[in-house]
């Protein structure tokens, strides 16, 4: 159960950092800090939820569904 609350808290970050860079970049303020910044935070909480997950998988906390 902790670990699907945290994919989830992390998801949500994900799309926070998402959003705040599309209004960075609908407003191109030169005083903000860049979009690849807001961008970058995006990719790397992809890469921890799937490392997440496999590791979840791996270590039987997860398991997955036998029908299809």
């Amino acid at each position: 159960m902790t670990i699907k609350i945290i994919v989830i808290a992390l998801m949500v970050f994900m799309l926070y950092n998402l959003f705040k860079a599309l209004f960075l970049m609908m407003k191109n303020d030169p005083n903000q800090p860049s979009m690849s910044k807001y961008i970058g935070r995006r990719v790397m909480t992809s890469v921890l939820i799937v490392v997440l997950l496999l590791i979840g998988l791996m270590t039987g906390i997860i398991t997955l569904n036998p029908s299809p």
